[in-house]
């Protein structure tokens, strides 16, 4: 491993020159104008994949931007790892604020700023290093390689999961890796294990058949908004709890491992209020905040508008209202499930005075893979040597819908690997990536190759 680990220290400069050429390339998936830019980001990752020793690289077309897959399959008898990750990246605007060019790599103390550099260009270039340094140095791996990198991940991978059912025999792997998520904090390697689903909802109700004068009208008909208020501060208890019957019926609840697990990261409710700008935190009682944000569903309302909004007064009593909700979800519950649950529930209480009408706008299922499965420990134990830290486990409160269809279409668990930290603006002005968990991503990765066979048993 030592020679490995000098090659990585050796060439340290030139893969900083050359993470900055795939920076340059501005593959903005979401901008018509940029296609160009995204076939051409394809190819340059094509054309690296070939030069680093990938036996068999291919791009594949699909009716929006190109998908690259890179195989090396000489390992024999061994697992095979599949890594994703995705070479598009967002818009940059509001471009004025960002401090230097968007698209030339810039080193500011200890990050690099570029648009992609966290999301998700450098993190994927981790990988593409750790496996030029083995093919390089020994001419094989201790592991078969599988990639794709998709062009689409920023809006929405619409034609991953096509994709990803037409070649189900050509991905065939043990695990998938993937590194497009963040460590808790600087300092604190640690291993994301699950996330959380998202079932997302919106109501309407109607009152009168046009908007009325308040002062003539007022007091005899019920007003849409105030109605949908009521339905609204109704959905949680006193102590933060959802109020919809059925809605905790499948929820895994944490073992003591992990609440135990999740007492080691350095956390502190008040600098995260300060941090937040609130005098006082909320959520459902007897459970810590942590718990709260990665393991426990949540109800929020996202949006609410109804009646006159505009400058000065107008007394108008509206004949509409609506509402956006999300409800976050967690292991073992069912969007399609929760979304029933919610409609029969609103549905049931909305007052006779006005009429209600619900609509499940999307819905995206939660993740786990267990602390305790070979795919995370080869994961922790790589982490641990290539931060010489022993790393901590944690969850997301966030949704990565592609890791759900992973498991249902290939029938893979995932390991999250992520080397990007909570603050590295990844979707806003001066997104950056901490150089520390670049060139200690590096390690990692050479060091989970030659983990995985330890665990992945054949």
């Amino acid at each position: 491993m030592q020679d490995l680990l000098n090659y990585l220290e050796i060439n340290k400069n030139r893969f900083l020159n050359e993470l900055k050429e795939f920076i340059a390339i501005p593959s903005i998936s979401t901008n018509p104008e940029n296609k160009e830019d995204v076939q051409k980001c394809a190819n340059w990752a094509s054309d690296h994949l070939k030069n680093i020793g990938m036996t068999d690289v291919r791009i594949f077309q699909t009716e929006g931007h190109p998908i690259v897959y890179a195989e090396w399959s000489g390992a024999k008898g061994k697992p095979t790892v599949l890594i994703y990750g995705h070479y598009d990246v967002q818009p940059v605007d509001p471009v004025e604020l960002w401090e230097s060019p968007p698209f030339e790599a810039t080193i500011r103390g200890d990050n690099i700023y570029a648009r992609g550099t966290a999301d998700d260009k450098g993190q994927v270039f981790i990988h593409f290093k750790a496996i030029e340094t083995y093919l390089k140095n020994y001419g094989s791996l201790p592991v078969n390689i599988k990639m794709i990198l998709e062009g689409e991940e920023e809006v929405g991978s619409v034609n991953l999961p096509k994709f990803l059912k037409e070649n189900k025999e050509l991905l065939k792997a043990d695990l998938i890796v993937v590194s497009d998520s963040s460590m808790f904090a600087k300092g604190v390697p640690s291993i994301c294990y699950g996330l959380r689903g998202l079932c997302y909802m919106q109501i309407d109700l109607v009152g009168p058949k046009s908007d009325l004068h308040s002062g003539s009208f007022g007091g005899s008909v019920h007003n849409p908004i105030q109605a949908l208020a009521e339905i609204i501060a109704s959905l949680h208890d006193k102590n933060g709890k959802i109020t919809i019957p059925g809605f905790y019926d499948d929820v895994l609840p944490l073992t003591k491992k992990e609440r135990e697990a999740f007492k080691k990261l350095p956390w502190s409710d008040k600098k995260y209020a300060k941090e937040l700008g609130v005098r006082e935190l909320y959520g459902e009682k007897g459970y810590t905040t942590l718990e709260r944000l990665w393991a426990r569903p949540t109800l929020e309302c996202n949006g609410i508008w109804g009646g006159f909004t505009g400058e000065g007064a107008k007394t108008v009593l509206p004949s509409k209202a609506s509402a956006k909700i999300s409800m976050r979800l967690v292991p073992h519950q069912k969007s399609a499930k929760i979304a029933k649950l919610f409609e029969r529930h609103i549905k049931k209480i909305a007052p006779k005075t006005v009429q209600v009408t619900v609509r499940n706008l999307h819905g995206g299922e939660p993740a786990i893979t267990p602390i305790d499965s070979p795919g995370v420990q080869a994961a922790v134990a790589a982490l641990e040597k290539g931060f010489n830290k022993k790393p901590l486990y944690q969850r997301e409160g966030g949704s990565i819908p592609i890791v759900v269809e992973f498991k249902k279409i290939l029938g893979l668990d995932t390991v999250l690997l992520g080397f990007g930290l909570p603050d590295e603006n990844a979707h806003a002005p001066n997104e950056f990536l901490n150089l520390d968990n670049f060139y200690g991503g590096m390690r990692t990765v050479v060091h989970l190759f030659n983990e995985l066979p330890n665990y992945l048993k054949k």
